[in-house]
């Protein structure tokens, strides 16, 4: 471990804390932004008229999501790691492919396939007649349809976490279990549950950051929440301030699941590995526990993964139209950008993981915490935060040169 007095003066100790810096700087931005003296007549009209169903749409989401992220994660994550089943190896990496798809191309698929003029209300209407077919329809662009759009492709990471503190948990908790006299549901609800609870947590919080950094499902099913509100204020009105302003509320929401999160689990470990843990002899299902299992690891990759990949390839090969130079250059922008982004990810990660390991000073280790939040800030409040200080100094510039040479 790096000295403390020798640390200060080292090259890294000074690059680190910048690198953090530059991380959160647009953070800094959002929050100056609560201090700004000049009202804003957008931001008072929002606030007059659809910031409350902002607030009520977002708190429907995160209530929603968290609900089904939950439902769909932990019992497949129990039936992969602890039970053994027909399938239960190639559900192990199947129940992670939902994440390949974004919530809004699940959501721009159903909605093709499940509106009213779309196939399968058509079919309905032709079998069962006009009447009894309009009885049945409903409308999948509303907050339920969202949440099951969002929960579909965002539960793979509770089922990831999760999965992975029931593989490290003492096979002696089970043990115990069963000499208490508990069957397997009931280790599963009162052993293995709490104990992974720190996973749980964590997962779910992921979920629900990356639920209310939403912007495509719900601008494409006209949900008013805080992310479409931001875009409004900034793109709509051209009201950096009014945009600055709501990003500090949607920040205040992302402030308190991290504080949720945190105290949930306080010092806990996301797993207990004490004593013996990873020889614990599967729990071999038969009949209709077989049927339950494939029932929960079957249904979140079927429809969050094999039926809209089925229905987009299905369109791709019949009813688009190939331009073959357009998709090259979609494909290149891209590719360029996710590299480009992962390259400097990659590097600022390394930079100051390798910080806060070398060095013990609290200055470091703050700012170093501070940048880790990054992912949880939603891409929307970070573009206005990196937006809002080089319109200023765009402004400041064209000030200048017009002093100067005029």
């Amino acid at each position: 471990m790096t000295p403390l007095r020798t640390w200060k003066f080292s090259g890294l100790g000074v690059a680190a804390p910048l690198a953090a810096l530059i991380v959160i700087s647009p953070l800094i931005t959002i929050a100056a932004s609560i201090f700004e003296t000049e009202s804003s007549e957008i931001l008072t009209h929002l606030w007059d008229t659809v910031l409350t169903e902002y607030v009520i749409n977002s708190l429907l989401l995160v209530a929603g999501v968290s609900v089904l992220t939950l439902v769909l994660g932990v019992p497949a994550a129990w039936f992969t790691s602890v039970c053994s089943f027909p399938g239960q190896r190639v559900f192990v990496w199947m129940l992670l492919l939902p994440l390949a798809f974004p919530a809004y191309i699940i959501a721009y698929t159903y909605t093709g396939v499940l509106d009213y003029a779309g196939p399968v209300y058509t079919f309905l209407r032709e079998v069962l007649g006009k009447s009894i077919a309009d009885q049945l329809y409903f409308s999948i662009r509303t907050v339920s349809g969202a949440v099951f759009m969002l929960g579909l492709v965002l539960y793979p990471y509770v089922y990831l976490l999760t999965r992975a503190a029931f593989l490290e948990q003492s096979v002696s908790f089970l043990e115990v279990g069963r000499t208490l006299g508990y069957s397997t549901t009931q280790g599963f609800f009162r052993l293995a549950i709490p104990l992974a609870r720190p996973a749980i947590i964590t997962g779910l919080s992921l979920a629900l950051m990356e639920t209310l950094a939403d912007y495509g499902t719900v601008e494409y099913f006209s949900i008013s929440t805080f992310t479409t509100g931001i875009f409004r204020a900034f793109y709509g009105f051209g009201d950096l301030t009014a945009a600055a302003q709501l990003s500090t509320m949607l920040l205040l929401f992302v402030a308190l699941l991290i504080f949720t999160e945190r105290y949930s689990r306080r010092q806990a470990k996301y797993h207990e590995t004490a004593g013996r843990k990873t020889h614990q002899t599967r729990i071999i299902l038969r009949g209709a526990n077989v049927f339950w299992a494939w029932l929960f690891c079957l249904v979140p990759v079927l429809f969050g993964f094999i039926i809209p990949a089925l229905i987009l390839t299905k369109w791709s090969i019949f009813d688009a139209e190939w331009d073959i130079q357009s998709f090259i250059s979609l494909s290149w922008h891209s590719f360029e950008l996710a590299i480009l982004a992962a390259l400097i990810a990659v590097a600022l990660a390394i930079l100051l993981s390798y910080a806060r390991r070398q060095s013990e000073a609290i200055v470091v280790h703050g700012f170093i915490s501070i940048a880790g939040l990054g992912y949880a800030i939603p891409g929307a409040i970070i573009a206005v935060g990196v937006i809002v200080p080089l319109a200023w100094m765009d402004h400041r510039l064209i000030a200048l040169f017009r002093s100067v040479f005029e």
